[in-house]
């Protein structure tokens, strides 16, 4: 017991899938660091995630209702946790590394944007087209926490990151359970919140999409995960039953069609957007005015860039605030 990790490392040669990334095989860190007794690198990876100040900040920011008073509604950090069971569910079923797993779902949505992906596209307007919530998540990870040192993670963590979504494919197998996890966790939390706001019935839902992935909460993830986990045994892939992933794609589809252009529920983001572009437009005016360490990188990098890593690490409400005290006359507030 001299060593905990060592025996952590034995487990995992001993009794995970020929498939599985061990951890002993990792690329490792950008920096050179002290080896941890009692924990793995992607152990430590978890840890430093969890611990950061871009993970605490997801409990205020939108995933689909903007700033909700209702607080049943998920936030970025609840969906983040959804992920995250998933994707271990479904990384012991395949016996592949959890941990790695478990690292890489905690931290895909670190670099999300105030305000959800309205946030996202106000930032691709009056920063960069190029500007997307995964890559701000590696940025992240890599340069802006702990005071513009970083989190110093290991290069696989990374990678999973960066490519969670759309036509991005990480490296690993436990970066591909956490893609499947996201979209699986997205579309059913959604739902729910949806029903919850009043713009969707279950009846809505068309009917041969029901029949084939379930007509209640959990028994659509149920549907969907035990499909990724019994097309993928055995497999160095990851995937889903061809029925299940078509009915899949079409319950995304709807939600695209009922949910994510709704006017109850995207009503405000016009509103959101102006809030975020008007806060850009001054601070690249006043970069002095932002807190000292985005002040500083732009010694170093474009104003600009520094202005839109300093709006995108905001939580709604403090976006809503900024706004306020800069823009909003002192009797007006409220």
């Amino acid at each position: 017991m001299s060593n905990i990790c060592h025996l952590f490392l034995e487990r995992e040669r001993e009794t995970l899938s020929p498939y599985a990334f061990l951890t002993e095989n990792t690329k490792g860190r950008d920096f050179p660091h002290t080896p941890c007794d009692n924990r793995t690198e992607f152990q430590r990876d978890r840890d430093r995630i969890i611990h950061s100040e871009s993970f605490r900040c997801l409990m205020g920011k939108t995933q689909v209702f903007l700033a909700p008073n209702d607080a049943h509604y998920r936030t970025r950090l609840t969906h983040t946790l959804e992920v995250s069971q998933i994707a271990r569910i479904i990384c012991r079923a395949l016996r592949l590394n959890e941990d790695l797993c478990e690292a890489i779902a905690l931290g895909h949505d670190l670099g999300h944007t105030p305000f959800g992906h309205a946030g996202e596209e106000a930032m691709q307007k009056c920063y960069s087209s190029d500007f997307t919530h995964y890559k701000q998540s590696l940025r992240v990870v890599e340069k802006l926490e702990r005071n513009g040192k970083g989190l110093n993670l290991t290069w696989e963590v990374r990678d999973g990151i960066v490519n969670h979504t759309g036509k991005c494919r990480a490296s690993t197998l436990e970066g591909l359970i956490v893609k499947y996890a996201d979209r699986i966790a997205y579309i059913n939390h959604d739902i729910d919140d949806a029903f919850r706001a009043g713009i969707l019935k279950q009846e809505d839902i068309p009917a041969e999409i029901r029949h084939t992935l379930g007509d209640r909460h959990s028994k659509r993830i149920n549907t969907m995960v035990t499909s990724v986990i019994r097309y993928s045994t055995d497999k160095n892939e990851i995937g889903m039953d061809a029925e299940i992933q078509e009915a899949t794609d079409n319950l995304r589809q709807f939600m695209f069609e009922a949910v994510y252009s709704n006017p109850i529920a995207k009503g405000e983001e016009r509103k959101s957007k102006e809030i975020l572009m008007r806060l850009f437009d001054y601070y690249v005016q006043k970069p002095e005015k932002m807190p000292p360490m985005y002040f500083k990188h732009t010694l170093e990098e474009p104003i600009e860039r520094c202005v839109c890593d300093y709006i995108s690490s905001m939580t709604d409400r403090y976006a809503i605030e900024c706004y306020k005290e800069l823009f909003i006359p002192e009797v007006w507030r409220g």
